[in-house]
């Protein structure tokens, strides 16, 4: 079944990755991601029903905010790899850049490459320029993707009830942001 409408979410393109807007059949990846510890950073570990939900209201965001997650694609075979993007749900300070890859995807850049992708386009397309990624403190390769893409530790803090590091990341028309 194709949905009756589409939305206006714009396609990126990297070296070896497409951003785009997710589709029911990246859905298994992701439930299967997010049944996984290693989505305890982002809410998880859930059950196929919790993660239909999430997956569902990330095109919700798009509607509401008029940004919101892509689902990163391998260029190549459209293979779902993660998502990168922005979220700034109801009672947040200010949005956020957020991200997490597949298992089958880590360790090979493309969170970093997805990343920078989404920033610059975030900061040139929608004024988000210089925002903020929230990280648990022990999620150390989130924090050290942070510190790659230029990104400070600006404070701690308790977000959602449970210990957050706030990275702040640079403006994109500056040297440390990577456009001039």
């Amino acid at each position: 079944m194709s949905a009756f409408f589409t939305l206006p979410i714009p396609e990126l393109e990297t070296q070896r990755l497409v951003l785009r807007a997710p589709r029911e059949k990246d859905f298994e990846a992701h439930a299967e991601f997010m049944a996984s510890d290693r989505a305890a950073f982002v809410g998880g570990p859930q059950n196929r029903s919790e993660a239909w939900r999430g997956f569902c209201s990330s095109l919700g965001h798009w509607m509401m905010r008029g940004y919101g997650m892509w689902l990163v694609a391998e260029k190549k075979t459209d293979a779902p790899l993660g998502r990168v993007g922005f979220i700034y749900h109801e009672g947040w300070d200010e949005p956020e850049l957020g991200w997490h890859v597949y298992a089958t995807a880590e360790g090979k850049g493309y969170a970093f490459e997805a990343a920078r992708a989404a920033r610059a386009f975030g900061a040139q397309e929608y004024k988000l320029d210089g925002v903020i990624s929230y990280i648990r403190p022990h999620n150390a390769r989130s924090a050290a993707l942070a510190e790659r893409l230029g990104a400070t530790h600006e404070c701690d803090r308790v977000f959602f009830g449970k210990p957050c590091q706030i990275w702040r990341h640079p403006l994109e028309n500056t040297p440390e942001g990577g456009a001039a």
